[in-house]
């Protein structure tokens, strides 16, 4: 019976529809709405694909090129590789891919990005033509200048305009380069710690590749400075604990933790590094991208005492706390170093992370004050004379609302 009655109900209104036309003209509006929605999906479809195509020739040479032929030959050798690509010593916790998101794309009264430019000190060429002692240059995030007894080092050398492989579209730098880019001296090195974006920039490799300069890289990386156009006899890579030589300087590569890629499918295709710059009377420590480990200790014994280190401090995160450090566990890393004077680097260019911009600097001026470490937190442009550093803190950052240690803590796991 309750079928019948169903079938009475729909048959009624749809026999007197038809009586009174209006049948007929619903079923025009059918036609109508099919043809507007073939209209709309078609050109949506293809407005899709062209923007697809607009920034995949936007991005694809930046994107660079995994390691192939020689390359991969030399990185699949490495007792650091395995299962198909590189590995930390300490395995990564990966981080809950939600809360991840949820988080970047959610609400954050953190102060991200500066009102305005941060104060910088301009700088030429003329500024660089130390021939002896031991003097530091940050350039922005982890671009440093390192002079050591006559010789020029720069790492991660970045002066694009955004650490990403669009050029519309990603994090744009908070002040303009204090050295602009046709005033960069003559360089004896370029070290770089790994392929991220915002330490190893088309841009710039494409700027310096005439300047028969070489580069000092991880495994793996010369595939994508050889894909820019670097000859290969420009490319020296290094795996962790190997050497090289240049007039009287060392440069090693030695143990992060951290991990590389530049594309969606290239994770860990290619090596990470800190690395030692060190001459008969200096050395430092460049730290690159890393979270704690336990090779600290090891790269104090083996190279230490450092007169100063490079140390990253920014862009960290407790859902992250694998990959970077933060400043408290930055200021232990270059006690186990035998740091002197540290530096912080990656932070106040970029925004690549959660925190307000100015609480790497915030909270590496009380980590440092605990536990007795000098500390020079220099203004992008100023040259620090290690034989004269500065007596106090300079504090040229604004103020504005910030976490501490204890409301935001970020330890790296097993340690």
């Amino acid at each position: 019976m309750t079928e019948v009655f169903r079938a009475i109900f729909l048959w009624l209104p749809r026999q007197l529809m038809a009586e009174s036309g209006i049948l007929r003209l619903e079923k025009a509006r059918r036609v109508e709405l099919k043809k507007f929605l073939t209209w709309f999906f078609g050109i949506s479809g293809i407005a899709l694909l062209a923007i697809t195509l607009f920034l995949l020739a936007d991005s694809w040479t930046s994107m660079g090129k995994m390691p192939s032929g020689a390359w991969l030959t030399k990185a699949e050798a490495s007792e650091n590789y395995g299962d198909g690509q590189f590995q930390n010593h300490i395995p990564e916790q990966q981080p809950d891919v939600l809360e991840v998101t949820q988080r970047w794309f959610g609400p954050n009264a953190a102060v991200v990005e500066p009102t305005s430019p941060p104060p910088i000190e301009k700088r030429t060429r003329a500024d660089f033509n130390a021939e002896k002692g031991l003097r530091a240059t940050w350039l922005g995030h982890s671009t440093m200048l390192i002079e050591i007894d006559g010789k020029r080092i720069l790492t991660d050398p970045v002066w694009g305009e955004r650490v990403s492989p669009f050029s519309h579209f990603g994090p744009i730098r908070f002040h303009e380069p204090p050295l602009p880019r046709d005033e960069v001296p003559v360089l004896d090195a370029i070290l770089i710690s790994h392929d991220h974006y915002d330490h190893l920039d088309e841009f710039t490799v494409m700027a310096f590749k005439t300047r028969n300069t070489k580069y000092f890289v991880p495994l793996g990386v010369g595939s994508h400075l050889e894909y820019w156009g670097v000859p290969r006899d420009q490319i020296v890579e290094l795996d962790w604990w190997e050497e090289a030589k240049i007039d009287g300087i060392t440069l090693a590569a030695v143990p992060s933790r951290h991990f590389s890629g530049r594309q969606v499918m290239d994770r860990n295709k290619t090596q990470w590094a800190s690395w030692v710059v060190k001459s008969k009377n200096h050395s430092v420590f460049f730290s690159g991208d890393t979270a704690m480990h336990r090779d600290f200790v090891k790269i104090g014994h083996e190279y230490g005492p450092f007169d100063a280190t490079f140390m990253e401090v920014g862009a960290y995160n407790q859902l992250w706390a694998d990959v970077h450090l933060g400043p408290e566990q930055a200021v232990s890393a270059h006690k186990q170093v035998g740091g002197g004077i540290m530096f912080p680097v990656h932070w106040g260019t970029f925004n690549l992370a959660l925190h307000a911009w100015t609480e790497p600097a915030e909270r590496l001026a009380v980590a440092a004050k605990e536990q007795n470490v000098k500390v020079v937190i220099p203004k992008p442009g100023q040259i620090i004379d290690l034989a004269d550093p500065p007596k106090k803190l300079d504090r040229w950052w604004p103020e504005v609302p910030w976490e501490t240690a204890a409301q935001h803590p970020v330890v790296s796991s097993g340690l």
